[in-house]
């Protein structure tokens, strides 16, 4: 009992000693900003100065060092490529197959466009002679006119010729 109560006794004392120790102290600022003209006047400028020098030169170094680890011995620098191979071919399959797809869309459009352009005549001949063939009473029933595009152009692919 008398060692349990001597660590308490030791640990009261302790954290009296402490909290006493806190009211002792100085009560901070409200901004707690470090006021960095306090002191100012006692700066060596020399110190100063030769801290800058020291700064610049441990940057000239490092630079110096890194560009010529990266014109002797880039391969410790730069990340392994093999493991980027993969990915390489999978957007190259990918560009592949995209270009594919584009070649048949031109393909399909060079198609289409000859249809399109008999489909556009043929509504513009029903248009212009729609109505007069029509009869009178039902003047609802004739398609409406459809205006040419004047914007398109048949393109056609050229043949390749083979040597």
């Amino acid at each position: 009992m008398a060692p349990k109560l001597s660590v308490l006794l030791l640990l009261l004392a302790v954290a009296t000693v402490t909290v006493l120790a806190q009211r002792r102290r100085p009560a901070s600022t409200a901004t707690d900003e470090w006021n960095y003209r306090d002191g100012s006047e006692r700066v060596n400028m020399r110190g100063v100065a030769n801290l800058t020098q020291i700064l610049d030169n441990w940057r000239f170094d490092i630079l110096t060092q890194m560009k010529g680890l990266l014109q002797n011995d880039h391969q410790s620098l730069l990340p392994d490529y093999a493991r980027i191979q993969p990915l390489s071919e999978a957007l190259d399959d990918l560009y592949k197959e995209f270009n594919a797809l584009k070649a048949h869309l031109g393909d399909l459009t060079e198609k289409f466009s000859a249809i399109e352009t008999f489909i556009d005549e043929v509504k513009a001949g029903q248009a212009n002679a729609g109505p007069a063939t029509a009869p009178a009473a039902a003047p609802a029933a004739a398609p409406a006119s459809v205006p040419r595009q004047t914007g398109r152009r048949v393109m056609r692919k050229k043949a390749s010729t083979s040597s």
